[in-house]
């Protein structure tokens, strides 16, 4: 259980690193949010097919003769599909918000209110929707997550010099989006193996990002980047997407889920720590408060509510 608890925190760690490499993207080049979401989705995708076409030759070979569920893309119907296309549409927007929001404010605060915020919201929200009833903590977690994104904001102010209000409502764009994608994924966790969700999910965002990336103008940026730039995205695409998500679900083989949605809550963490020795991104007193009140909140949330599956939104 420790080498999978291990592989789960190496996720958190590779995934932290989006939203540091991302900023660094936004400063030195005039890459647009939503054009490095697209190009992200690009480089991971056909690593995700490989990994989809590994597993349904697993399927195939463990079930002879026989026809299941994700052993081929034909095999799903629609039923099973539209699910999976409507996780790439949360997918495509949630590329753009929260890429945007990092590009607009910081790495550590973006990713602290989209990341953070979802987990309580979906205790709370998996009541009327799903009928689950939240506990007395489960609703005290979402007081104390919404105080604790109230004083990240205060933070923000104080350290900026003004409320970057645009990138706060993009970060809880994000959380919205979040929200709504872990609660399809719920609707939809019975059937679909991860990797082909994954691809068809990466895919469907894709097609949808293609459009608006080319009629809003985002591809004009590209020339602004060098070799140190593409390397970047590649790293993007390749390391925290891919090699991190299927670092999450190696480690999900042997850790029960609770512990692993509570080791996933280092992530944020891990982006303002990287923020601020990197970005020299700095939360002040009251924004390390914050960020720990909403961390709190989050392990609450997941340890006494059902654990959400957040990896496909990394």
């Amino acid at each position: 259980m420790i080498q999978g608890a291990l592989l789960i925190a190496l996720a958190a760690l590779l995934w932290a690193t989006t939203g540091i490499v991302a900023k660094f993207l936004f400063t030195g080049t005039e890459l647009e949010a939503i054009t490095l979401g697209f190009l992200r989705l690009v480089v991971a995708l056909p690593f995700f097919w490989l990994l989809m076409r590994r597993e349904q030759k697993q399927l195939v070979a463990t079930h002879p003769g026989q026809q299941v569920a994700g052993s081929s893309l034909r095999s799903l119907d629609l039923k099973a599909f539209l699910p999976l296309a409507a996780l790439g549409l949360f997918q495509a927007f949630y590329q753009g918000s929260y890429l945007l929001a990092v590009d607009l404010t910081g790495a550590g605060i973006a990713t602290l209110i989209s990341l953070c915020l979802p987990p309580v919201l979906v205790a709370i929200l998996a009541a009327p929707l799903l009928g689950e009833k939240p506990n007395l903590l489960t609703v005290i977690a979402a007081l104390a997550a919404i105080a604790g994104t109230g004083m990240l904001v205060v933070s923000d102010m104080d350290t900026a010099g003004s409320l970057r209000l645009a990138g706060i409502l993009m970060a809880l764009l994000a959380a919205a989006v979040y929200t709504g994608f872990t609660l399809t994924s719920r609707y939809n966790s019975a059937g679909t193996p991860v990797f082909t969700t994954a691809f068809i999910c990466f895919a469907t965002a894709a097609l949808l990002l293609l459009p608006v990336v080319a009629f809003s103008g985002g591809f004009e940026g590209l020339d602004t980047l060098g070799l140190k730039h593409w390397l970047m995205i590649v790293y993007i695409g390749v390391v925290p997407t891919c090699i991190g998500y299927v670092s999450f679900f190696s480690g999900m083989k042997t850790t029960p889920a609770t512990l692993s949605s509570i080791i996933v809550t280092l992530e944020p963490l891990f982006v303002a720590l990287l923020a601020w020795v990197i970005l020299g991104e700095v939360l002040g007193p009251v924004g390390i408060a914050g960020a720990l009140i909403l961390t709190i909140a989050v392990i609450v949330a997941s340890r006494y509510g059902k654990s959400p599956d957040t990896s496909a939104e990394h």
